[in-house]
């Protein structure tokens, strides 16, 4: 028995010289021999981190992740981001509902909702709705399209942002260049009459590429009331007509009704997690992400690339939006149901990005240079506070003109950034960079219940970004790298506008900054592979709210700066790879990670009093985090159980434990443990069938309690389930 890291290969290979030209006088004669068999094994490489230069990207000396999702036996048609995400050590993913809508992840620490402490792209085109404004991601691939994930924490950010959390891309499958057509099929069907499609085609003809997709699912709920129908299309053409220009037009959709089920109180989860307090509520974002991506090769030293993209579309939302203890139920004086809140967030961000990358030798080792530009133009247009029908159905309708918030968050900023890699010799390189950001966002329109003359406002950002790192291969297989980066986060929408008449922003609110620092070693040896690393992330000017009392002993609460925080840790990833035969194998792994993160010289309000919170746990910062994994592999068959174990988290920054009765707002999270059970079979070369059974136990659990989106209370995360899904690709 072999044992390799990823592939082992079996291998002879005979070879004779048989040219008459150099035989004439040759005492050697030529001899026919038997076939010799030659065969391969793959060994899940379906985790491994970016090469160091990558098309005009730099990633020397980051932490970074590259999840071959295609190669996976994951769940990817709920999006399960336990299993997709699996091998990236302390992911904090946040269930907000079962549907698999979206995916909310945070990394070291940071607010899941949505992704939104990340630069997420798409094919390297920004998908997030307003980086300024409101900069969740409601823009929603279905993973059946993707082909690969790529992360780079936030130690990389100087390159395409100022984000803590870092990149997150997302990588579309292409064309076949070998066919003028090929055609891909997935199929799924399974628990809570889900029924999905993926349906894509695509191929080249002469110097034209192109891939298209369309995608429809349909699903009811682990809770009642619960249901959402998801679309999402795509059309990719590139054209290519030499080897050193690429031309790629790329547009791109997604659309999903979700019917909402409600918060509950911690009673009502204990007693039945699947009930439901809500039956009019509904939320739909209908996203598009149109794009051009230019690439040119100039030389073999340099590569030009020029992203212009734009995302545009609806958050749309009409709910009866009261706290969990307040029913949804016929007003006996009206004999009909209460107005329901309409709310529309309309997107209209725009972003260009040039990018050169340029190689160049100082004495016998060659250098990198990263260096370019970046604007964004964004209108975040947010009308609120509109008052819907009595209905039941999705209808946007006001039944009284005017909104109670109509806003636009207008934000033109510019960013320009360089970095370069600087290689000392075969073994060690240093990485140095800087980024400017310089912006500016004004605030206009109206509030019913704000006084007119708070209304401009602008905001100024100029931010000077700075960060360094290196990578040491201490042999061909083992690096040692790591590295400093500065990052800051604006004051978004939710953090400059007061929620009612009694609440008030502090006019000198800062935007909140700090760093990324960390160490690692990465590598593999024998049956062995690794990315071991530290951490430290230090957040200065978090946002929060305090009490306030003003000169004439009126009350009021005060959104500002309440203080600081510092996320450490360490992330540990270990695989082993065994092969028993030519078919079998078998693949384990842990993917853990230790954090502290605590509030540092910070206050926030409790019952109008101001508290000392130092010291405190973060917000939905567990302290334990890990994902533990046996893959078998017999032949043409797959079979993987993985166990995920999340500590306990607190969902306000003063750390209450027992949660309210009446709405379960805050409280302790408490920790949990997940089994999932994954298994693939290749029918043939062109057909494959995957069955994968989620929560196998059926844990009762939730693993946050959000104070805004979808409503304060216990959201209970997926029971069991099932998924059965055949693919095919000819």
């Amino acid at each position: 028995m072999k044992r390799g890291l990823n592939f082992l290969f079996f291998i002879s290979v005979f070879i004779f010289c048989t040219d008459k030209s150099y035989s004439q006088n040759d005492t050697l004669t030529n001899k026919t021999i038997d076939s010799v068999s030659v065969y391969v094994r793959y060994l899940a490489a379906l985790r491994t981190y970016l090469p160091e230069v990558q098309g005009t990207y730099l990633f020397a000396g980051k932490k970074s992740e590259m999840i071959m999702l295609q190669q996976t036996s994951a769940d990817i048609t709920n999006k399960t981001g336990r299993q997709v995400f699996a091998k990236v050590p302390g992911l904090f993913v946040y269930d907000m509902d079962g549907s698999g809508n979206q995916i909310n992840i945070a990394a070291r620490g940071l607010d899941p909702h949505r992704g939104w402490e990340f630069n997420i792209r798409k094919d390297g085109v920004l998908t997030n709705s307003d980086m300024y404004g409101y900069p969740a991601s409601h823009y929603s691939m279905p993973l059946e399209s993707i082909d690969h994930i790529e992360l780079v924490r936030g130690t990389g950010s100087l390159q395409y942002g100022a984000e803590f959390g870092g990149m997150l891309n997302y990588v579309t499958k292409t064309a076949d260049t070998t066919k003028p057509l090929s055609i891909e099929s997935i199929n799924s069907m399974g628990s809570y009459n889900l029924l999905s499609s993926y349906n894509a085609l695509g191929g080249t003809v002469g110097k034209f590429q192109y891939y298209a997709y369309a995608y429809k699912k349909s699903k009811d709920g682990y809770r009642q009331n619960e249901h959402t129908d998801s679309h999402a299309e795509n059309i990719t053409l590139i054209f290519t007509p030499n080897n050193k220009l690429s031309v790629a037009l790329q547009w791109s959709r997604s659309s999903y009704l979700y019917r909402i089920p409600g918060a509950l109180t911690d009673k009502m989860f204990y007693a039945d997690p699947t009930q439901a307090t809500r039956s009019r509520n509904y939320f739909s974002p209908d996203i598009h992400v149109p794009s051009i991506n230019i690439n040119w090769t100039v030389s073999t030293k340099t590569k030009i690339q020029f992203i212009s993209s734009a995302v545009i579309g609806t958050r749309s939302s009409v709910m009866f939006d009261k706290p969990t203890n307040v029913a949804d139920t016929i007003n006996t004086t009206t004999l009909q149901y209460n107005n329901r809140q309409v709310d529309i967030d309309r997107f209209n961000s725009y972003t260009n990005e040039l990018r050169l990358l340029q190689q160049y030798q100082i004495g016998k080792q060659v250098q990198t240079l990263v260096a370019g530009v970046q604007y964004m133009n964004n209108d975040l247009h947010r009308t609120q506070l509109g008052v819907g029908t009595t209905d039941s159905d999705y209808d946007l309708t006001l039944v009284k003109p005017g909104w109670g918030r109509d806003m636009h968050f207008i934000t033109h900023n510019i960013a320009l950034f360089a970095e370069n890699k600087f290689q000392f010799n075969k073994k060690l390189s240093a990485t140095v960079g800087a980024r400017e950001e310089i912006g500016k966002t004004d605030l206009s329109g109206t509030i019913v219940y704000y006084p007119d003359n708070k209304i401009p406002v602008t905001i100024n950002h100029k931010y000077p970004l700075f960060g360094v790192g290196f990578n040491y291969r201490m042999t061909e297989r083992i690096q040692l790298y790591g590295g400093w980066s500065q990052s800051y986060r604006p004051m978004v929408f939710k953090d400059l506008i007061p929620v009612s008449l009694y609440e008030k922003v502090d006019a000198n609110i800062k935007d909140s900054y700090g760093y990324n620092a960390e160490i690692g070693i990465r590598g593999a040896w024998k049956f062995l592979k690794w990315d071991i690393n530290a951490f430290y992330l230090k957040i200065n000017n978090r946002f929060g709210t305090l009490a306030i009392t003003d000169s004439a002993g009126t009350l009021y609460t005060y959104r500002t700066n309440i203080g600081n925080s510092l996320n450490k840790g360490i992330e540990i990833f270990v695989e082993g790879n065994w092969l028993f035969s030519k078919n079998i194998s078998l693949t384990a792994f842990t993917s853990t990670a230790f954090m502290n993160a605590r509030y540092k010289d910070a206050s926030v309000k409790l019952n109008f009093i101001n508290t000392d919170v130092s010291g405190n746990k973060v917000e939905s910062a567990p302290d334990f985090t890990t994902r533990n994994s046996i893959v078998l592999r017999v032949k043409k068959l797959a079979v993987s159980a993985l166990y995920s174990y999340v500590s306990e988290t607190f969902a306000d920054a003063l750390n209450t434990v027992t949660p309210p009765p009446a709405t379960g707002a805050t409280g302790l999270v408490p920790s949990y443990g997940l089994v999932d059970l994954n298994m693939s079979y290749n029918l043939s070369k062109t057909i494959e069938l995957k069955m994968n059974i989620n929560n196998l136990m059926d844990k009762k659990y939730f693993t946050k309690r959000p104070m805004f989106y979808p409503g304060p209370g216990v959201w209970p995360s997926e029971g069991r389930s099932m998924v059965i899904t055949l693919k095919l690709k000819i």
